[in-house]
């Protein structure tokens, strides 16, 4: 049997520890990484929009118009589920925003998803009374369950054009 003379020893020393530095970084990077993920992930719109008298009032001119429906795969290879349609407006009020709950059933008609999001962006103009606006919501995961239909849509908030 060798016994490893103590330069052998020294050499091996830095690798291991180099080794080391690695495996702590490659763990640090992880975390990080999924931290942002998982948060990333987070429902938006926690901020909900009011929906007070005067919003509900304005709630009831609006009218979902040509759904419309579609799947594709993103870069990821994930599929990815596409709701759709036209919002119309027939009040007179303006809004700059609107908020609506969508509800995917099964072939029982039990909800199997219930999803929340705005239509709007922060950058884009009021939608004003006579005005029609194409919407497009995307969802990264949809239950197998769910009865393929389009989901039932209600107005749950709405931001009032100043």
């Amino acid at each position: 049997m060798a016994i490893p003379d103590e330069s052998e020893e020294r050499s091996s020393l830095p690798v291991a520890f180099i080794i080391g530095i690695v495996v702590v970084a490659l763990i640090v990077a992880g975390i990080t990484i999924t931290a942002r993920v998982t948060r990333d992930k987070t429902p938006r719109g926690e901020h909900h929009l009011p929906f007070g008298a005067a919003e509900q009032a304005a709630a009831a001119r609006l009218h979902f118009l040509e759904p419309q429906m579609g799947r594709a795969s993103n870069f990821l290879n994930q599929d990815v589920t596409y709701i759709g349609g036209v919002l119309e407006n027939s009040g007179i009020d303006g809004l700059e925003d609107v908020e609506v709950t969508m509800e995917f059933h099964d072939a029982f008609n039990q909800v199997v998803l219930r999803e929340t999001r705005k239509l709007f962006g922060q950058n884009s103009k009021p939608l004003y009374g006579g005005e029609r606006r194409d919407f497009q919501v995307s969802l990264e995961y949809v239950p197998e369950q769910w009865n393929q239909q389009y989901p039932t849509m209600r107005v749950t908030g709405v931001l009032l054009a100043k």
